[in-house]
C-alpha cells in the first residue's frame, strides 16, 4: 500500500455505478466499519465529484466519482502548523513533522510531537497515547511512525531493521558534491558533549553506513538523497561532513552555508512492514518546495 502526501495519495477512489445513497455505496465499497465511515463522512473526509459531502443520504447517480479519505478519523479537531497526519490506523499513526519541534518531550520544551498527537486522541475520544518508535532532529521535518499501544510499539522498536525496509532523507549540501552516488561506511560514537564523531576504524561506537545519490547541483549546492543502512544519531550530518559537503544550515557539522535557515534535511521517504497485518506500507512525501527553488 503506497500513500503519498499530496492530494491524490491521500485518497482511494470509486465511480458509482448505479443510483443509491452514499451511506449505502460506502458500506458496500468501502473496508470499513460503519462506524468509521460516518466518523469519516463528519470530518469532511468524502468528496463526490470533487466536492466534500457530509450528509450520509446524498443521492448519487451513475458515474459520479467518490474518493474517500485514507486516513479514516475525524481530522477536523486536528489542526497543527507542527504537525500533520498522512495516516492512521487502530495500531499506528504516521505524520509528516516541520521543522522547530521535538520528536518527544526533552528538559522543559513542551513543544513535541508526541503532545500534540496525544492531545489529539484526547480530543477525538480515542484511547491509547503516543508510542515513540524512533525519533528525527528537532530541526529535521519529515515522515515519522508512533505507535498507540504498547505492544505494537514494542513490536516496532525490537524489530524495527527487520519491519522498515526503506527510509530515505533528502539534504542541500554546502559546495559541489565530486561523486554522483557512493557509500560512506565507518564507526559513529559520542563524545562527552554529546557531540558525534567519526573513525575509519572500530572506536567502540555503532557501525554506520549510508548511501548516497545526487540529485541536482550548482557550483554552490548539492541536492542529495540519502538511504540509510543503519539509522544512528546524527548519521547523515556527520556523514556529510566527512565528505567535505556538510548539511546547509547545520550549526553542529555545518560550515556557515545556511541559504533557507533550517536544518536543509528531510526525511522523504519511509517504507515498513505493518507490525499487525504484515502488509507492505509505504509513504512518500514531496521534496520541500525551498530545497528545489535553490536549483532552479
Amino acid at each position: 500500500m503506497r500513500f503519498t502526501t499530496n492530494q491524490k495519495g491521500e485518497y482511494d477512489h470509486y465511480e458509482v455505478q448505479r443510483e443509491q445513497p452514499l451511506l449505502d455505496f460506502l458500506l458496500e465499497n468501502v473496508k470499513q466499519t460503519k462506524t468509521k465511515i460516518k466518523l469519516t463522512l463528519q470530518g469532511q473526509g468524502i468528496k463526490v465529484n470533487g466536492k466534500t459531502v457530509t450528509q450520509f443520504d446524498y443521492p448519487l447517480l451513475p458515474g459520479m466519482k467518490v474518493a474517500v479519505s485514507k486516513t479514516k478519523r475525524n481530522q477536523q479537531q486536528f489542526k497543527s502548523r507542527y504537525v500533520k497526519i498522512v495516516y492512521e490506523d487502530r495500531w499506528l499513526i504516521v505524520v509528516e513533522k516541520a521543522v522547530g519541534i521535538l520528536s518527544m518531550a526533552a528538559g522543559h520544551s513542551t513543544l513535541n510531537v508526541k503532545a500534540v498527537l496525544d492531545d489529539y486522541f484526547k480530543k477525538s475520544r480515542q484511547k491509547c497515547t503516543a508510542h515513540v518508535v524512533h525519533r528525527l532532529d528537532r530541526d529535521t521535518s519529515g515522515l515519522m511512525v508512533y505507535a498507540k499501544d504498547m505492544e505494537t510499539e514494542q513490536i516496532l522498536e525490537h524489530n524495527w531493521h527487520q519491519i522498515v525496509y526503506d527510509r530515505r532523507y533528502v539534504a542541500v549540501l554546502s559546495g559541489e558534491m565530486e561523486q554522483d552516488e557512493g557509500t560512506i561506511a565507518n564507526w559513529l560514537k559520542d563524545n562527552k558533549a554529546y557531540v558525534t564523531y567519526s573513525s575509519p576504524v572500530d572506536n567502540g561506537g555503532k557501525y554506520a553506513v549510508t548511501h548516497f545519490y545526487v540529485l541536482d547541483r550548482t557550483p554552490d549546492l548539492s541536492l542529495v538523497e540519502f538511504k540509510l543502512e543503519t539509522g544512528r544519531k546524527n548519521q547523515i550530518r556527520v556523514h556529510a561532513a566527512d565528505m567535505g559537503h556538510p548539511v546547509c544550515g547545520d550549526s553542529k557539522y555545518g560550515d556557515g552555508s545556511d541559504p533557507l535557515h533550517r536544518l536543509c534535511l528531510h526525511a522523504f521517504l519511509l517504507c515498513f512492514n505493518h507490525p499487525a497485518t504484515g502488509e507492505p506500507m509505504e509513504f512518500e512525501t514531496p521534496i520541500p518546495a525551498q530545497f528545489r527553488h535553490l536549483f532552479k
